[in-house]
């Protein structure tokens, strides 16, 4: 009985085993079935995609191609019209060869015929000097011979006093030479003080300036020179340039212009005209100012605004080494103090003290004494009659009329009088550069003039619509001879006659 149930057992699991293989067999097989078919959608739709990448393609392909034979025919065309440019230039310079060759031709022709022309006129001279020779029965050189000496006797005392110069000179130079020396010695314990009032220094920021400043050929400081009146000295020294003039106003305006001018960095004439003329803009500003701080500083009221203007142009001025401004209100303080302790009217005084120079602002501009252009000045102007009287007579030129007068005078001098407070030397020289600039302005045509290195050359501008070449010529030479007539001064002053023709046209 088990035995048979286990034999049923086991058959039924073979039976189980095979119906579950067959199962499987069949499950898998389906499946199988599904994927390939899966497969085939696959495969079909990555054909598809390809295709239509495919065609993409072809159609970029063809875009491209045909945007490159839109390029390719652009570019030939440029070339073409290229090609017709070069054949027409061609052309043209064989034509323009044709016509040069046509016209050195013609030139040469017409050398030929200026070689004959100029050898009849060389054939004519020598007939005409024959013929000359003949009339006036002397030959050429005999001619010459008489010219030379009718020029030697006419020039003789020119030639004369040119000689007795020069041996003088000589003999100056050895003293110059050993003064020289002695004050190279005297400099090294003591400081000079005339290089302060003559000259005035310009720092630079690099020396390639200064050939900035020159200029090419020296156009630049020429024209520097030229519209500001004083001489530039760039030398060795580094940084800084020299500014040389015994007129301390012209210095200022030269100094302010250099300065702008080294600022701005484009120095040329054009650009040097506007800014000197700028700087004389500013510096009477500076000239009013002062003025205006000078008659405030004394404390003297109701004086024409006009006066004070030109009493701060004392300010630029010295007198015997003395700043004729600083001056000016130191004798104002003075003569109030003065008045007050003798019962004079202090007003009256102080504006006395303070314009009994006033003259000196312009006296090389007008001709008279500085006292009578003072007194020309206050009248114009409308000043008190009053300070008139007690300005006019600080030099003993009138009369004292008023106790005013007599201290003004007696301010003056305490002002002056101290020691170290004036140099003579400096003004008698500033004055002799003076009369040699008044003298030369004294010629019809003169625009202006300027006395330079020392007062041992005066430049001389004219005005080229009145005075011609020759007569430019005659005029430096009649100057000369006024020079020598009326002044007095060591060695020889050189006469620089400068006449300059402008043409300004604008294109608009």
């Amino acid at each position: 009985m088990n035995l048979t149930v286990i034999i049923i057992g086991a058959i039924a699991l073979a039976l189980g085993v095979g119906l579950g293989y067959y199962l499987r067999l069949v499950i898998s097989l389906g499946q199988k079935g599904s994927m390939d078919l899966e497969i085939k959608q696959i495969m079909l739709a990555a054909k598809e995609d390809s295709q239509k990448i495919v065609e993409e393609g072809k159609k970029k392909a063809e875009h491209l191609l045909e945007e490159s034979n839109k390029d390719h025919r652009k570019k030939e065309e440029e070339w073409k019209q290229t090609e017709n440019r070069l054949i027409k230039k061609e052309e043209l310079l064989d034509n323009r060869q044709g016509e040069i060759e046509k016209e050195v031709e013609k030139i040469k022709v017409k050398i030929e015929e200026v070689k004959k022309v100029k050898e009849r006129v060389d054939n004519m001279e020598v007939e005409k000097d024959k013929e000359l020779e003949k009339v006036a029965r002397l030959s050429l050189d005999d001619a010459k011979e008489i010219l030379f000496k009718t020029i030697e006797t006419k020039y003789e005392e020119d030639l004369l006093i040119r000689m007795q110069k020069m041996e003088s000179l000589n003999a100056e130079k050895l003293d110059r030479r050993a003064k020289d020396i002695l004050a190279a010695s005297i400099n090294r314990l003591a400081a000079s003080t005339a290089s302060e009032m003559m000259t005035t220094s310009v720092n630079i920021p690099n020396d390639d300036v200064k050939g900035k400043i020159i200029g090419k050929e020296g156009r630049n400081i020429r024209a520097f020179e030229k519209e500001s009146g004083v001489e530039l000295i760039i030398d060795e020294t580094p940084g800084a340039i020299v500014i040389s003039s015994f007129d301390p106003v012209r210095r200022q305006v030269a100094r302010l212009a250099l300065e702008n001018l080294i600022l701005d960095g484009r120095i040329q004439p054009a650009k040097i005209e506007e800014v000197v003329a700028k700087a004389q803009e500013d510096i009477n500003k500076i000239i009013k100012e002062k003025g205006d701080q000078a008659v405030y500083e004394c404390g003297i009221f109701n004086l024409d605004p006009r006066i004070s203007a030109i009493v701060g142009r004392l300010y630029f001025r010295t007198s015997y080494g003395q700043n004729v401004l600083q001056h000016s209100i130191e004798m104002a303080h003075i003569a109030g103090m003065l008045a007050a302790e003798l019962g004079a009217d202090v007003q009256i005084a102080k504006a006395g003290a303070l314009v009994h120079d006033i003259g000196k602002a312009l006296d090389h501009e007008v001709q008279g004494t500085h006292i009578d252009i003072g007194i020309r000045i206050l009248q114009k102007f409308g000043a008190d009659p009053r300070i008139i009287t007690a300005m006019k007579s600080h030099h003993d030129d009138t009369p004292h009329e008023s106790i005013e007068a007599v201290i003004v005078q007696a301010a003056d001098h305490i002002s002056g009088g101290r020691p170290g407070a004036r140099r003579d030397s400096v003004e008698n020289y500033i004055k002799r550069l003076q009369d040699l600039e008044a003298l030369t302005k004294t010629f019809e045509g003169v625009e202006k003039s300027y006395a330079l290195s020392a007062g041992r050359e005066i430049r001389i501008f004219v005005t080229p619509e009145k005075v011609t070449d020759l007569q430019a010529k005659e005029m430096a030479r009649d100057i000369a001879k006024k020079i020598e007539q009326e002044l007095t001064y060591p060695g020889e002053i050189r006469v620089t006659m400068i006449r300059e023709n402008r043409v300004i046209e604008y294109a608009r």
